[in-house]
């Protein structure tokens, strides 16, 4: 069985794609930790429906996408590394005795039904996340399962080579979230950190402990909720809701803040995770909040969630510890970049001897 991460090739140089349901998003980053350099970023937009709840619907659009991208960002490297969209991927967390890696493979394969809920294991690619000792049995260990049906990988490798370009790691959404932080942020073995990436079809929710992940949740509402919303109060189209709720129009049905309580489920549903999360952890204590992706931009948003939560809340800022060249990258370009690239850039850090 292949897993994720063993798709390598003896190239380096990376180019980090985020793929969103609305938009893509390229970083390429050279150097090393406190040395990083941004070389390329760009974002161009996505056709609705060429990806559907994780699914590639329309491969032929997505590949005319890649290549735009590509152009966008005046990118030479063909050698990519991405995440599939959330919806298509599961994820688990689950407690084992402690042994090597290969054994866990081979456990997981052995009791695939109780772990992985798919009918055919031979059809799934799956890996695993070591995240350490278990708080409660030293003798156990507790790891993350990331698993997808290979005919999905196949489907985006597939369209990816079309652009001329080679697939050499899949890494996930929330593994990728964290590598920007570790690699831009500073924190102690104790800090438990929450990231929250809200897109336009998914919210990824990883907390972390030490920098190293403790739980996950992808919740599957984001920006588009709120512009459904919008869309029946104005009786408008979509695509005129959504014009509306990017560029913060008020008018006589609707106000800037309205778009706040639009957001009331995906808050909720990020509460409802917290609160899980720290009725299970024996009630540790939130450091910091960092908040991003395309609903990150909306006013007061940060301020909102900061107030229900009862935590700091602030932007990711995914270029801390990634210098650039000003003329390449103007400061008021990455500064709106900032909240929309930390995927891109988390998977840009990595790197082809990455375990």
């Amino acid at each position: 069985m292949v897993s994720f991460k063993k798709l390598l090739s003896s190239e380096k140089q990376l180019a980090g794609i985020d793929i969103g349901s609305t938009s893509l998003k390229l970083a390429e980053i050279s150097g090393s930790y406190e040395k990083y350099s941004l070389k390329k970023l760009a974002q161009v937009p996505l056709e609705r429906g060429v990806i559907k709840n994780g699914l590639l619907e329309d491969p032929a659009a997505f590949t005319k996408a890649v290549k735009a991208l590509f152009k966008a960002a005046h990118s030479k490297t063909k050698t990519v590394v991405t995440a599939l969209p959330g919806h298509s991927v599961i994820i688990k967390k689950a407690t084992f005795n402690e042994a090597e890696e290969e054994e866990l493979y081979e456990q997981i394969i052995d009791e695939a039904a109780e772990y992985l809920p798919f009918d055919d294991i031979e059809n799934v690619d799956f890996d695993i996340h070591m995240i350490g000792d278990n708080d409660i049995n030293p003798t156990q260990v507790d790891i993350v399962i990331a698993a997808a049906k290979k005919d999905v990988i196949k489907s985006y490798r597939d369209a990816f080579k079309r652009a001329g370009c080679h697939l050499a790691i899949l890494d996930v959404d929330s593994f990728a979230l964290e590598t920007a932080y570790e690699e831009n942020y500073e924190f102690e073995d104790s800090d438990v950190v929450v990231l929250i990436n809200m897109g336009a079809s998914i919210t990824n929710i990883n907390i972390l402990r030490g920098g190293c992940s403790i739980f996950t949740r992808n919740i599957l509402q984001g920006g588009d909720t709120i512009t459904n919303t919008l869309k029946d109060r104005l009786g408008v189209s979509f695509e005129e809701a959504e014009t509306v709720k990017v560029s913060g129009i008020e008018g006589q049905d609707y106000r800037a803040e309205d778009l706040i309580t639009f957001g009331e489920p995906i808050f909720e549903e990020i509460e409802r995770s917290i609160d899980f999360f720290i009725s299970t952890s024996g009630g540790l204590f939130m450091k910091q909040i960092l908040l991003s992706g395309g609903c990150a931009l909306i006013p007061g948003i940060a301020t909102a969630l900061s107030d229900r939560l009862h935590c700091e809340i602030e932007l990711f800022d995914p270029f801390k510890n990634v210098s650039h060249d000003r003329k390449a990258f103007s400061a008021d370009y990455t500064k709106d970049m900032a909240p929309v690239a930390p995927l891109a850039v988390g998977l840009a850090l990595r790197r082809m001897d990455d375990k």
